[in-house]
């Protein structure tokens, strides 16, 4: 099960840390843009994937995970479709655990052809999705999940402010996203690995700590994808409650405070890979520390 492989690599790197690869033209350093002022989608596309697979070769050794939010190349259209998927296929290359942050669902047999598509047809080790259609629109990537060993990371509770006006909704006793939580443990019970975590996970943003604490005792035995850390505000004493005790149970995503790195001060005088790969060191340690101060050793 990729879940108990996630799990063995967080541990054997000492760092429950994914960097997400949200990566737009313009996040680029100069030397890795095109010199024709408006490139065409192909050459953006290009530029992208050079800076990716770069990235990659240098923090493979450091972190676990990588995730790749198709948005972001969706926008440079087939050209950039490729990348996103040249992109997995380099980093699964690498050694590393692949997300394609899709959050795609739909009913059943739409469900079933997402599924398809990135479950079967990518070098995705996890997908994300959405729950809003119920069971029927989650079964065919549990039944893909159970048949590959891959699995999913459903969205409960996300870090967006407004994600509030829907997911905080009383549902008869209980919030909407504490139902959908609910919900997602109940799917992952049969899909569940050695060290106690199931292929079937859950996005918790990192900005609402109380919650995830709340969540992370609802879902024992579910793996948290945690997005919201650096950029969108919450440091590494907010994400600690999402981890058991042994320091599992959660990789925490950073997206734009790796990939802008190299735009920092305190990076001056780095190249950008090198600004990337001493960011992810500084967050390893970061998070490492408001474990300890929690009681947990990586």
């Amino acid at each position: 099960m990729l879940i108990d492989r996630l799990c063995e690599a967080i541990k054997e790197k000492k760092c429950p840390v994914c960097v997400g690869l949200d990566t737009k033209y313009d996040y680029l350093p100069a030397a890795y843009r095109s010199r024709n002022a408006e490139p065409e989608q192909k050459t953006i596309a290009e530029c992208i994937f050079d800076y990716n697979r770069e990235l990659i070769d240098e923090f493979r050794e450091i972190v676990p995970a990588v995730k790749v939010q198709s948005a972001f190349y969706e926008m440079y259209g087939a050209p950039g479709i490729q990348c996103f998927l040249d992109t997995l296929s380099y980093a699964e290359e690498a050694g590393l655990i692949t997300i394609a942050d899709v959050k795609r669902n739909d009913i059943g047999s739409t469900a079933e052809a997402y599924s398809d598509a990135y479950l079967l047809g990518s070098a995705a080790h996890f997908v994300t999705v959405n729950a809003y259609f119920g069971s029927d629109g989650i079964a065919p990537f549990i039944k893909d999940c159970a048949e590959t060993g891959k699995g999913i990371f459903v969205v409960v509770k996300t870090s967006n402010p407004s994600g509030v006006e829907f997911q905080d909704l009383d549902a008869g006793g209980k919030k909407v996203y504490q139902a959908v939580a609910d919900k997602v443990a109940q799917w992952g019970a049969a899909l569940t690995g050695r060290y106690g975590y199931s292929s079937v996970g859950a996005v918790v943003g990192a900005t609402y700590p109380e919650e995830a604490k709340e969540l992370r005792v609802r879902m024992k035995n579910t793996f948290f994808l945690v997005p919201g850390y650096g950029a969108q505000g919450a440091g590494a004493d907010d994400i600690a409650v999402n981890f058991d005790g042994n320091g599992l149970g959660a990789i925490v995503n950073s997206s734009r405070g790796i990939l802008l790195a190299y735009k920092k001060d305190e990076y001056a005088g780095l190249s950008s890979t090198q600004a990337a790969r001493q960011a992810l060191i500084d967050m390893r340690k970061e998070i490492a520390g408001a474990l300890k101060r929690r009681g947990i050793e990586l």
